[in-house]
């Protein structure tokens, strides 16, 4: 890094974009990400200690990714160089790696190579740094926001450790907006502001884990905001508002609109309503809802009120849920629609959830049955002259693949848990019970 740069970088951060200049400089300004950055944790102490490897940041945009590259750029002695894949190619990957190897051959001293937005690196791109990576000339940060797994080389991978930033929780958000605030160096410390509290949860709640959005939106209220006649600036919800782009909801994630609204989504999709199920998921989008809990509800509710009168329920509940934590948001609002839409258009039954607990019911308060002795094991020693699977009927030698034979034990053998609906495909399970009866009824 040359005088020039060092200049301009001093002045960006004093007279650039909050979010640039709360930047933390050391690691003990760090706010959120206590579970690889706290006290007795492996990056900790390698940044503590200047021992620093290989390594890959990701997670969501505003997590901290680029924030801990800045923190070790300033806590390490060797030298750091700092590229954007979407700006950069092969030529400045040499260019860099060439002025590491003069460093190292003359001085001893290493080199730590961020690369912002590494998944942008292409396959050859990623190719030039390994060589460099690998013999230690370079120490390699890199960060994105998109699965390592699928977007970076597994040469380029296996060398790294992986760090999974999380979205900032909203305690961590607030403290942010408030330390920006009050802090008279880089932040607003020297104006006389008063944010309101509804104005504050209003801004912590929208920006939903990411602490660049919270502090461009603080930014633009305190900047666009007259001061009052005592000479304050008041933020109140209105100014919020209209600084973060996104009018209030009334809705608490973790209050009564929180279980009402799902309570009414959920409702809405077992009463086959597509139309209502789409606006209730579109509330709980648009408010910041975690689409993890969206996902698990309809993962719930695809066995609980479709069972087996459509099996294919539960595995498009399953590919929505895993859709939301390998794309994220906003792009995976259209699988949980889709899964939404899926099982409210769906043919609905509870057998299955009025089985399991009629059957965990009757294990609960009726004696324990035994296992019939021709279902036993039969395979271990001994086994067989305690009577263990003999009369044994194998079904597959029977015709349609199907025996009579005593399953529950003794105690039970009159009782029905399973009563499928005669609604989608419980309708052919249906029929298939009608015939193993028959058979049944026939040899007796």
């Amino acid at each position: 890094m040359d005088l020039f740069n060092y200049s301009t970088n001093e002045k960006k951060a004093h007279i650039g974009p909050l979010a640039n200049r709360m930047r933390p400089q050391t690691i003990d300004q760090v706010i959120g990400q206590e579970h690889i950055i706290g006290e007795g944790t492996l990056l900790r102490r390698a940044i503590e200690a200047d021992r620093l490897t290989p390594m890959i940041f990701f997670g969501p945009p505003g997590t901290g990714k680029t924030t801990l590259a800045k923190v070790i750029a300033n806590s390490t002695s060797a030298h750091f160089e700092q590229l954007n894949a979407v700006t950069s190619g092969v030529n400045d990957i040499r260019k860099v790696t060439q002025e590491a190897k003069e460093l190292l051959n003359l001085y001893d001293k290493r080199t730590v190579l961020f690369i912002d937005e590494i998944h942008r690196f292409n396959k050859g791109q990623q190719d030039a740094l390994l060589p460099y990576v690998e013999d230690g000339t370079i120490i390699l940060i890199g960060a994105t926001t998109e699965s390592p797994m699928f977007e970076i080389n597994p040469a380029l991978l296996s060398r790294s450790r992986l760090f999974k930033l999380e979205p900032l929780s909203d305690e961590s958000i607030r403290k942010i907006i408030l330390t920006a605030i009050s802090d008279k160096e880089r932040g607003f410390g020297n104006y006389s502001i008063k944010i309101h509290d509804k104005a504050l949860d209003h801004l912590v709640n929208i920006a939903n884990g990411d602490a660049r959005t919270a502090l461009n939106a603080i930014e633009l209220a305190v900047l666009t905001t007259n001061k009052n006649k005592e000479g304050i600036i008041d933020i109140t919800l209105d100014v919020a508002e209209q600084s973060i782009q996104k009018r209030v909801l009334q809705y608490d994630k973790k209050g009564d609109n929180h279980y009402d609204t799902i309570s009414a989504f959920i409702k809405s999709i077992r009463g086959s309503d597509p139309d209502a199920t789409l606006y209730w998921l579109a509330k709980m989008i648009y408010a910041g809802e975690d689409p993890r809990f969206i996902a698990r509800r309809l993962y719930v509710h695809a066995a609980e009120d479709i069972g087996l009168a459509d099996p294919n329920a539960l595995l498009i509940a399953q590919a929505a849920a895993y859709a939301v934590d390998l794309i994220g948001m906003p792009e995976a609002r259209l699988p949980l629609a889709e899964a939404a839409l899926y099982l409210a258009t769906a043919p609905k039954s509870n057998a299955v959830i009025t089985g399991i607990d009629e059957a965990l019911a009757t294990v609960k308060k009726e004696k324990s049955g035994q296992v019939p002795l021709h279902l036993r094991d039969a395979h271990y020693k001994g086994a067989k002259e305690l009577g263990h699977g003999i009369d044994y009927k194998y079904p597959h030698n029977y015709e349609n693949g199907y025996v009579p034979q005593q399953y529950l034990p003794d105690h039970l053998t009159k009782k029905t848990f399973y009563n499928p609906t005669t609604y989608g495909y419980e309708k052919t399970i249906q029929k298939r019970l009608d015939y193993f009866n028959e058979r049944k009824k026939r040899e007796e």
